[in-house]
C-alpha cells in the first residue's frame, strides 16, 4: 500500500514538472514558453492575434495597418496535457505550452495552419541605436495547399508556393505581408521592415529586419471572400469611388502643355469615343529643381484653373501627378527642410537636367519627405490644396509612393523618421502618404469623393480611396501575361482597386525602321495594345498610359480600320457595363467583395482552377479570358526595367511582316470552371463547365463567358459616365440556375451615401418558374429616378419591357 501511494505521489509530481501554466485574459490567454512571453488575443470570433516577445520585455505597438480593436469574444479554454486550446464559435487556437507553438483549426476540427516547433526566433539587433530584434516565424503548410497574395509581383505565378521574396516596396513590386490559403484562412504579418518570405519543402516563413516581437493576425473566413472580409474588418473597409472613375482614362508620359491636354479631350468628343478622365503627368511645375512644386510654374501651363475648367466643360475629369519628394527650389522643400522632415536617400530624378543617363555633375537635390510625420503631411496637403485642389483638380496621381530609392546603402535605413528608423517602417511608406491625402481631403470637403491613383501599397490601403497601378512595365506580351496574376494576388490581399498601364509603359522597342517615331502604326504594337486594352476593360480602372508611343485612339488609325474599331469597341463595352460595374463597386464596399476574382474564389471545388493565371472573374458573373499571346505578329521580346527603359534608343527587334491582315480569324483556348453552365457573351452559345474549349477570335473580341443565374444590367451608349440617366436599362438574364443581383445608384460623387442617400433594387431569377422578380426599391437620393423602363433579355433573344415605379414587379417567361 505504501508503495502504491509513493508511486501516486511520484506520478503527480511528474505531472507538475511537465504541466505548464497559462493565464486567462479578457481577450485570450498568456503564457511563458521557450524564453518568450506568448499571448493569444481574439479580435473577433474569426480573427486572432499572436504576440511573442522575450520574457519580461514590454511590448507596446500602435499598428499602422490594423484599426480594429480587440473585442470581447466568447471563447472557452481547455488544457489537455501541455496544450491549451481556445475555442470561439468560429475558430480553434491551440498553444503548446512548453514550446509556444500555435496551431489553428476550424470549428469542425479541420487543421488549418500550425507554427513549426521552435519556429520562433528573436535575435537581438541594434536598429540605429534602438535595441530591438530580427524577427522570424515559420509555419507548416499542407504539401498541395496553394496560397495567394503577398502583394503584387511580376513573376507570372498565381499560387505563391515555392517562392522566395524580398518584400520591400519597389516600382513594379508591391510588398504586402499577407497571404491566404485555398483552405479559407489568411495570415497578416504586421511588420513594416524589409522582410524575407520563404516557402519551400521545409517551411513557410517570414523574417523581418526589425521588430520588438512576433506580431501576426490569423483569420478564418471559410472562403476567399470570407478571408477578405476579415482582412477589411481588421484594416479598413473600402469607400465608394465616384462613378466617373470607372469610365475610360487617357494619359501619356506626358502632355507638354495645357493646350495639348485639352485638345486630346476635344478630339475624343469630336470622334464620339467615350472618355471620362485625362491625366497630367509630371513637369507641369517646370524644371527638376522645382520638382513636385504642386503649382503650374511651367510656361506651357499658364493657367491651371482654366485647364481644369476647360476639361470640366467637356464633361471630363482631370487628375494630376504629385510625388513623395520635392526639389530644392520649392516652398515645400524649404518648409520641411527647416523642420528636419526630409530624407537623404537617392531618389528620382537624380539630375537637375532632363538627360539620360543622369548627369550627376548637376544633381537635382530632390529629397523624399517624412510621410510618417503628421506635421509633414499637413504641409503636404496645404500646398496640394492651395496649388491644385482649389483650382479644380479632381483627384491625385500619387507617383513614387514606394518611394524610389536608388542604390540603397545600409546607412539609408538608419535615417530617422517620426516613427523610428526608416528600416523599421519602410514598407508602410505608401500607406502613410496615401492615407495623409485621403484624411486631409475628407476633412476639407464631403462634396467630392477622394480618388487616388498610386504606384505602391501596403495592407490597409483600401480604406483610403486608392487604386494601385502595377508600375513602369515594359510593353511586351510576357509582361501582359504577368499582369493578370499580379492583379489577382494584389486583390487577394484585400485591396480591390488595381490596374496597369494599358499597352505597357516602356514601348520604345516598337519605334524602329519605317515606324521610327510612329510605333502606334507598327502592327506588332497594335496587336499588343488592343489585347491589353481588352484586358484593361475588365480592370477596376481602365487607363491607357505609357511613354515612347502616344496612346490616344486616333494615333492607331481611323474609324473603319480594324485596330481603331477594336479599341473603340473595348471602350464602348466598358461603358455599356457601367451599371454592372458600379453595382459591383457597391458590393465591394458594402459586402467586402472583390472586382478581379481568381477563379478559385468562386469555384474552389474545381482543383483545375487553383493555379489558372490567365483567366478570372470580373465581379461574380463575368469570366474574362483575355487573349495574351500574339496571333497576328511575332512576339517582340522587350527587356527593360524602370531604370533602363528611359534610354530612348530605337527598337532593334526584327520588324513585323510588311502586311498584317487583322481581319482573319484566329482561336484561343478557354477553360470553363466546373459547377455551372456558361454562356458566350457575344454569341449566347451555351457550354457545360469543367471543360476546355476552343474559342474562335478576331482582333476585336475578348472571350467573355457568363455563368448561369447571372443578371447583368447594361446601360445606354454614352460619351461619359453620367451623360444619360439609367432610365431604360437592358437586364440580361442567363437561365440555368437561380440568381440575384442588386442594382445600386447614388449621387455618384459625394459622401451622402454614407448617410443613406442611395437606392438598391434587387433582381432575382427563379429558374424553375422562369420568373424574374424586381423587388421594391430600397432607399432614396436627390435626383433619383421615380419611374423607369427595364428591358429583360434572355440568351434566346426573348425579351420583355416593363415600366418600374419602385414597386415589386414580376416578369414571367
Amino acid at each position: 500500500m505504501k508503495q502504491i501511494c509513493l508511486m501516486l505521489v511520484l506520478a503527480v509530481s511528474s505531472l507538475n514538472v511537465y504541466a505548464q501554466s497559462f493565464q486567462k485574459t479578457q481577450f485570450g490567454v498568456k503564457t511563458v514558453a521557450n524564453g518568450n512571453d506568448v499571448e493569444v488575443q481574439f479580435y473577433s470570433p474569426t480573427i486572432v492575434r499572436i504576440i511573442k516577445v522575450p520574457t519580461g520585455k514590454t511590448f507596446i505597438k500602435q499598428s499602422l495597418s490594423v484599426i480594429l480593436p480587440p473585442s470581447k469574444t466568447a471563447f472557452a479554454t481547455k488544457q489537455t496535457g501541455n496544450v491549451v486550446t481556445l475555442r470561439s464559435n468560429k475558430l480553434s487556437v491551440s498553444v503548446e505550452l512548453s514550446t509556444g507553438a500555435v496551431e489553428f483549426s476550424s470549428p469542425t476540427g479541420q487543421a488549418l495552419l500550425k507554427e513549426k516547433g521552435n519556429g520562433t526566433k528573436l535575435t537581438p539587433f541594434d536598429d540605429a541605436g534602438a535595441s530591438t530584434y530580427n524577427v522570424y516565424q515559420s509555419f507548416t503548410l499542407d504539401k498541395d495547399e496553394p496560397i495567394y497574395g503577398l502583394g503584387q509581383h511580376q513573376r507570372g505565378d498565381l499560387s505563391q508556393r515555392n517562392q522566395k521574396y524580398h518584400l520591400e516596396q519597389g516600382n513594379v513590386e508591391d510588398a504586402v505581408t499577407f497571404f491566404q490559403s485555398v483552405k479559407g484562412y489568411g495570415l497578416f504579418w504586421d511588420n513594416y521592415s524589409p522582410t524575407e518570405f520563404v516557402d519551400d519543402a521545409n517551411e513557410t516563413s517570414f523574417k523581418s529586419q526589425v521588430g520588438d516581437g512576433v506580431d501576426y493576425y490569423f483569420m478564418y473566413g471559410g472562403t476567399a471572400d470570407g478571408v477578405i472580409a476579415n482582412m477589411r474588418e481588421l484594416t479598413g473597409k473600402v469607400p465608394m469611388f465616384p462613378l466617373w472613375t470607372y469610365g475610360f482614362w487617357q494619359s501619356r508620359e506626358r502632355y507638354k502643355s495645357q493646350a495639348e491636354l485639352t485638345d486630346v479631350v476635344k478630339k475624343y468628343r469630336e470622334l464620339n469615343v467615350p472618355l471620362d478622365g485625362i491625366i497630367q503627368d509630371w513637369q507641369y511645375w517646370g524644371n527638376n529643381y522645382l520638382w513636385n512644386a504642386m503649382d503650374f510654374l511651367n510656361p506651357e501651363f499658364p493657367n491651371g484653373k482654366k485647364m481644369a475648367d476647360d476639361v470640366h466643360a467637356l464633361n471630363a475629369h482631370l487628375i494630376i501627378s504629385i510625388w513623395s519628394s520635392f526639389g530644392p527650389k520649392t516652398k515645400q522643400y524649404r518648409d520641411m527642410d527647416a523642420k528636419g522632415m526630409l530624407f537623404n536617400i537617392k531618389t528620382w530624378p537624380e539630375s537637375g537636367l532632363e538627360t539620360w543617363p543622369p548627369n550627376m555633375d548637376y544633381p537635382s537635390g530632390v529629397r523624399v519627405y517624412d510621410v510618417y510625420n503628421p506635421a509633414a503631411r499637413d504641409i503636404y496637403w496645404k500646398y496640394a490644396n492651395e496649388g491644385l485642389f482649389a483650382k479644380g483638380i479632381d483627384g491625385w496621381w500619387m507617383d513614387s509612393t514606394e518611394p524610389d530609392h536608388f542604390n540603397p546603402k545600409p546607412s539609408d535605413y538608419d535615417t530617422k523618421t517620426y516613427l523610428g528608423s526608416f528600416r523599421k517602417v519602410r514598407n508602410a511608406f505608401p500607406l502613410m502618404t496615401v492615407g495623409g491625402m485621403y484624411d486631409h481631403q475628407r476633412q476639407t470637403t464631403s462634396d467630392k469623393r477622394v480618388f487616388i491613383l498610386t504606384r505602391s501599397a501596403f495592407a490597409g490601403q483600401q480604406r483610403y480611396g486608392a487604386n494601385t497601378w502595377s508600375g513602369d512595365t515594359g510593353s511586351s506580351w510576357e509582361n501582359l501575361r504577368k499582369q493578370i496574376p499580379a492583379g489577382l494576388n494584389f486583390s487577394l490581399t484585400g485591396m480591390p482597386h488595381w490596374n496597369s498601364d494599358i499597352g505597357g509603359f516602356f514601348a520604345g522597342a516598337y519605334n524602329h525602321g519605317k515606324y521610327q517615331g510612329a510605333g502606334a502604326k507598327n502592327p506588332s504594337y497594335q496587336e499588343l495594345y488592343v489585347r491589353w486594352m481588352q484586358f484593361g476593360a475588365f480592370n477596376p480602372m481602365m487607363r491607357s498610359h505609357g511613354t515612347d508611343i502616344p496612346r490616344e485612339i486616333y494615333q492607331f488609325g481611323n474609324k473603319g480600320e480594324p485596330i481603331y474599331d477594336a479599341i473603340d469597341k473595348s471602350i464602348n463595352l466598358r461603358y455599356a457595363l457601367l451599371p454592372y460595374i458600379y453595382s459591383v463597386s457597391w458590393d465591394v464596399s458594402k459586402n467586402q467583395s472583390t472586382f478581379m476574382r481568381a477563379l478559385f474564389m468562386d469555384f474552389v471545388n474545381d482543383k483545375k482552377v487553383w493555379d489558372i493565371n490567365d483567366e478570372y472573374m470580373f465581379g461574380k458573373s463575368i469570366l474574362v479570358a483575355p487573349v495574351v499571346n500574339a496571333q497576328y505578329t511575332p512576339e517582340t521580346v522587350v527587356k527593360v526595367d524602370e531604370q533602363t527603359g528611359w534610354n530612348k534608343q530605337d527598337g532593334k527587334d526584327a520588324p513585323a511582316k510588311a502586311e498584317v491582315d487583322f481581319t482573319t480569324k484566329k482561336s484561343t483556348q478557354v477553360y470553363l470552371p466546373a459547377g455551372t453552365v456558361w454562356y458566350d457573351y457575344w454569341t449566347n452559345e451555351k457550354y457545360n463547365g469543367g471543360q476546355e474549349i476552343t474559342r474562335p477570335t478576331t482582333i476585336d473580341i475578348v472571350p467573355l463567358y457568363i455563368r448561369a443565374g447571372a443578371i447583368i444590367p447594361t446601360g445606354p451608349q454614352v460619351q461619359y459616365a453620367t451623360e444619360k440617366k439609367w432610365d431604360n436599362l437592358e437586364i440580361k438574364v442567363y437561365p440555368g440556375a437561380n440568381g440575384s443581383f442588386v442594382l445600386y445608384e447614388d449621387e455618384f460623387d459625394n459622401y451622402n451615401y454614407e448617410k443613406g442617400a442611395y437606392t438598391e433594387i434587387d433582381f432575382s431569377w427563379n429558374d424553375a418558374s422562369k420568373k424574374l422578380t424586381i423587388a421594391n426599391r430600397k432607399g432614396s437620393y436627390n435626383g433619383m429616378l421615380q419611374n423607369r423602363k427595364f428591358t429583360i433579355v434572355l440568351p434566346t433573344g426573348e425579351n420583355k419591357t416593363v415600366t418600374y415605379t419602385g414597386k415589386k414587379t414580376e416578369i414571367k417567361f
